[in-house]
């Protein structure tokens, strides 16, 4: 059996009532103009990130639940799902093209390991402290990773997105954005983008930097703006910053862990930690050229040692107080991904009560939420508008 424990009618029956749903909210916001609210799940009728419904699905690397993840084939199912905003991380080629994957290593989501050719490619480099073993696309140019072909990054898990190994290639970001303008036209309404820079001051260090690079993009498509659809998000506070100056679309800093440090932070020698950015004053610090922050699920309810929710922190409170949305991740189906007490049976890739969990989180008042399965978020989303 497939996928865990869920045989195909079981997921075909979760798309199709999801699919419904995210139908019955697009067919009533498609005739309206791009980028105007839908009363019924909007906080307000500006145009920009505001105008977005609340809570906000956002497709992680795409509908990567289904599809091998940032491939056009796992971002056009997602939009079809009726997912609000669609994910892409960026990592450079060596002749300085964006594309589209979670990490510059691509030993693991690409059949790279099958040409010949690209053998000798194969090396261990140090990013941000850790060190890997494989192939990078910065030691490739845009041509050559073109003669490649996607695939599911964890075949162990989702054994039933292995079908569609080798069906797409690495997209470029320019191909997603010429890919948006296409859907917004075809559907009479914007597709917002979430955009994250990743390991930027490793590629900064290369000669290979990804604001500027990025914001020529968003200038040349015309989403540079502070209402235009898109979100840039980054790990990298001084990404996050740069882009800043570079562009005025709305911006995002990614937190992780409360002990941990941002990359760019050890770098700099600056002591400070997750914990303190999460502080009253951390939070004024990053809402001085940021619209918001996107927390690990952990840092709004953190579990406790048997892996159950504990209580809800702060932190929704501390940051809508200072004007900062709140766009956690990642919602994930299996049971391996969910709090303890939503899992259901001892297999770790079987569907847990990821409703459950999903309407402790959405009940904290986040703005949004990164979803590997935005059919089964926006289905979430709706039980929480109708109560």
């Amino acid at each position: 059996m497939t996928q865990g424990a869920h045989p195909a009618p079981a997921r075909r029956t979760v798309l199709g009532a999801a699919g419904a749903a995210g139908a019955a909210v697009l067919g009533a916001s498609a005739a309206l103009p791009a980028g105007t609210a839908h009363a019924a799940d909007t906080r307000g009728r500006d145009r920009g990130h505001r105008s977005l419904p609340v809570p906000t699905v956002i497709a992680h690397r795409g509908a990567s639940g289904y599809r091998p993840e940032h491939t056009l084939g796992s971002y056009q199912l997602a939009l079809d799902l009726g997912a609000h905003v669609i994910e892409q991380d960026l990592v450079p080629t060596k002749d300085g093209h964006l594309v589209c994957r979670h990490e510059n290593d691509i030993t693991g989501t690409t059949d790279v390991a099958d040409h010949p050719e690209f053998a000798s490619r194969r090396t261990t480099k140090t990013v941000d402290g850790t060190s890997f073993t494989g192939w990078f696309t910065e030691d490739f140019t845009l041509a050559e990773l073109k003669t490649l072909r996607a695939k599911e990054r964890i075949p162990g898990t989702r054994q039933e997105n292995t079908l569609y190994d080798g069906r797409w290639a690495i997209p470029t970001f320019e191909e997603v954005l010429r890919w948006a303008e296409r859907e917004g036209r075809r559907r009479g309404r914007e597709v917002w983008l979430h955009v994250e820079t990743k390991h930027p001051t490793y590629f900064r260090s290369l000669g290979l930097g990804l604001e500027e690079r990025l914001a020529r993009l968003l200038r040349r498509y015309g989403r540079h703006r502070a209402d235009s659809p898109v979100f840039l998000q980054s790990f990298e506070p001084s990404s996050v910053r740069r882009l800043a100056g570079l562009v005025d679309s709305p911006r995002v800093v990614l937190l992780s862990g409360a002990t941990s440090r941002p990359w760019d932070f050890v770098e700099a020698g600056d002591p400070r930690t997750v914990a303190d950015l999460i502080t009253p004053a951390g939070l004024r610090w990053i809402s001085s050229y940021a619209q918001g922050i996107g927390p690990t699920l952990d840092l709004v309810i953190p579990r406790d040692a048997s892996g159950r929710l504990g209580t809800p922190t702060t932190l929704v409170r501390d940051a809508h107080a200072r004007g900062l949305i709140l766009h956690p991740y990642t919602q994930r189906n299996e049971n391996g991904f969910l709090p303890a007490e939503f899992r259901r049976g001892t297999d770790p890739n079987a569907y847990g009560d990821v409703f459950g969990a999903l309407k402790a989180y959405l009940a904290t008042g986040i703005d949004g939420i990164f979803s590997d399965n935005p059919d089964t978020a926006l289905l979430a989303a709706a039980d929480l508008r109708s109560r």
